[in-house]
């Protein structure tokens, strides 16, 4: 596996070998004798704003024994007009490896081939692949196996994080539950490239009634805040609270990958009172990008 640019590439056996190799850096943490990266630069190129995703990056490439390097696009040539491919082959010469957060998944796919480095997507606006995968790490650590279970999504289902879960549901063989406006479910051809286990249904109650895990997100996502209050009036009803946690089943998992927008796509008391399960979900992101980092480098 030489890059992680999106679920929709992985194949199952790679899903769980990170995983598994996720479980053990988090039970090994603080102990290891071994530093796979020790000597490497690897640089963090972030178009988009980022507090979980880019701290979990940079603490967990330390860990494992690499430097970083933040590369903002408005402080280098980026910035200013270079080609990707221009950028990415003087990088390719001087790091090891690099971990992207920007808008066009044609980006860092770009980025990957001219660079030649291990690349890892650390969000576009197609797909949040490292946070699915902690997500369905955290679910498994705490409810074993996903595999036959209901996730419902409730809110912008055509969402990036969204997307990754349709491509999960498939390769891990879960059901997928987007409770979302039509307005706001994916399109005819990401269902198609989803490959199955993916229902759309509006009625939010449905959708949530006897669900494993109901998840959630933020309404308006990095590029569309001109878009906030069109939203919020159209997704307004699609908010999990406390009568929407008792449709679910009574062991449900309520998660969020946050920043949570508290009265909007969940509600305080609701997140408060799932707030272990939350914040494992955060913590988690750190031990399963070690685990990708090791999968990329071929540890």
């Amino acid at each position: 596996m030489k890059n992680l640019l999106s679920i929709e590439q992985l194949t199952r056996a790679e899903m769980d070998d990170i995983f598994r190799v996720a479980a053990l850096q988090k039970q090994n943490r603080g102990k290891h004798t071994e530093f796979p990266l020790r000597g490497q630069s690897w640089g963090l190129i972030f178009s988009k704003p980022s507090t979980r995703t880019r701290v979990s990056f940079e603490v967990g490439v330390r860990e494992l024994g690499g430097e970083t390097i933040f590369l903002n696009p408005n402080d280098i040539q980026l910035g200013r007009g270079e080609l990707i491919k221009d950028t990415a082959r003087v990088l390719g010469r001087m790091i090891h490896g690099a971990i992207i957060r920007t808008f066009a998944q044609a980006d860092i796919e770009e980025f990957a081939d001219f660079s030649g480095l291990p690349t890892i997507n650390a969000l576009t606006d197609d797909e949040h692949p490292c946070q699915i995968l902690a997500d369905i790490f955290t679910f498994q650590e705490k409810r074993e196996n996903i595999e036959g279970k209901i996730v419902t999504f409730v809110g912008d289902a055509a969402s990036n994080t969204a997307r990754s879960w349709m491509f999960a549901a498939g390769k891990m063989n879960f059901e997928l539950r987007l409770a979302a406006p039509a307005k706001y479910q994916p399109s005819a051809e990401w269902l198609k490239r989803a490959g199955g286990n993916v229902v759309c249904n509006p009625n939010l109650q449905e959708a949530a009634r006897g669900a494993d895990v109901l998840y959630t997100d933020i309404w308006v996502s990095m590029g569309k805040e001109g878009e906030e209050a069109r939203r919020e009036a159209e997704l307004g009803p699609y908010w999990i609270n406390r009568d929407l946690v008792k449709l679910a089943k009574p062991e449900a998992l309520v998660m969020h990958c946050l920043p949570a927008h508290r009265g909007q796509e969940i509600d305080d008391a609701t997140l408060e009172a799932h707030a272990q399960t939350i914040f494992d979900q955060s913590e988690n992101r750190l031990h399963v990008q070690k685990a990708v980092l090791l999968a990329v480098v071929g540890s």
